[in-house]
């Protein structure tokens, strides 16, 4: 089996360094299963923290890959400030049930640092500028997530984003000098072998994947969702509030959400203080879409990536296929990776 050696995998005993985002309602029990069993990190989007869907998906993602060792959570940190009941569940398991790594994004994370070291969990940290690394080194973090403003999803606007491709080896440079033990990911625009191997060339110890693992088998994604995408280049994203606005999600500024840049959303997208005044007609649009799974109108998460997406295999075929490829490109640099052949 092909495996590439880091700092990262050492750490939670891996054999690719990468790592499942947890994506909200995407990654559920089965994907984060299947990543697990293919040597990754498997993460448990419990995004909002509603308590009975993360019960539900990280029970499955334990039983089916038979072991903790490899199985994680994420959370969004706001919405934890509002109600953490999900975080407490997840961390008043048995010793042996516990996520091995917790990982929070969008929000302070220092006043959930005790009771995740208490509990004996590694704690990731997403950010996505480097004023915010600071803050997530007091907290304790294990590993930070450098977040480029390629990702899919929920992550900094457009005004205050960074780029992954400068994003990575700025933020590898101040943990060498403020943090040398903290392990980086690098999050953003990774859907490959080539993607992958830069990320690690750029200074990171891995890499957490999204848009890539959310077109799987496993993933929870509306399939109608993962079929546009893989007719969709890279030029078919847009990053704005608008479904953040017609699904009533409350996000606090400076984040908002890239997704397929379809028709509903050009509709707004250059009118959003009007649908911030009236949005009533446009959330039924795209209610009705919703139900009929007319993705027309209803959202489809995904970055910038989706443009190297172009089929729908299992997790464990996408994460093997990206190991081997970063492989065969890291060849010569065996020395700093540690690559192993089969």
């Amino acid at each position: 089996m092909t495996q590439i050696n880091t700092r990262f995998t050492r750490h939670f005993g891996l054999s690719t360094p990468v790592a499942l985002a947890p994506m909200a309602l995407a990654s559920g029990g089965a994907l984060a299963a299947a990543c697990a069993r293919a040597g990754a990190l498997g993460l448990v989007g419990g995004g909002y923290g509603d308590v009975a869907w993360t019960q539900r998906e990280y029970k499955a993602a334990c039983q089916s890959a038979l072991t903790t060792d490899r199985i994680g959570c994420g959370f969004i940190t706001w919405k934890m400030d509002e109600d953490a009941r999900a975080l407490d569940w997840v961390l008043g398991l048995p010793s042996d049930q516990r996520p091995k790594a917790l990982m929070l994004s969008f929000g302070d994370p220092r006043p959930y640092a005790r009771r995740i070291a208490d509990a004996g969990v590694a704690l990731i940290c997403q950010i996505q500028r480097l004023e915010q690394a600071a803050a997530a080194i007091e907290a304790g973090a294990s590993v930070l997530v450098a977040q480029g403003a390629e990702a899919g999803g929920h992550g900094m606007n457009a005004l205050n984003g960074r780029s992954t491709l400068t994003f990575v080896p700025e933020l590898a440079d101040w943990l060498a000098d403020h943090a040398p033990e903290t392990l980086l990911l690098a999050a953003g625009g990774i859907a490959d072998g080539r993607t992958l191997a830069a990320a690690l060339m750029l200074g990171a110890d891995g890499v957490l994947v999204g848009t890539r693992l959310w077109a799987s088998q496993e993933s929870l994604a509306p399939v109608g969702a993962q079929d546009l995408a893989m007719t969709t280049d890279g030029d078919g994203t847009a990053r704005s509030p608008v479904f953040d606005i017609l699904r009533r999600k409350h996000w606090p500024a400076p984040y908002d959400f890239r997704a397929l840049r379809n028709p509903l959303h050009r509709t707004w997208e250059d009118r959003i203080d009007a649908l911030r005044a009236d949005p009533e007609a446009a959330r039924a649009d795209y209610d009705e879409g919703v139900r009929q799974g007319d993705f027309t109108r209803a959202h489809a998460t995904a970055g910038e990536a989706v443009g190297l997406i172009h089929d729908r295999p299992s997790a464990g075929v996408l994460i093997a296929r990206m190991t081997q490829e970063a492989v065969a490109l890291l060849g010569n640099a065996h020395g700093t990776f540690g690559l192993d052949g089969p």
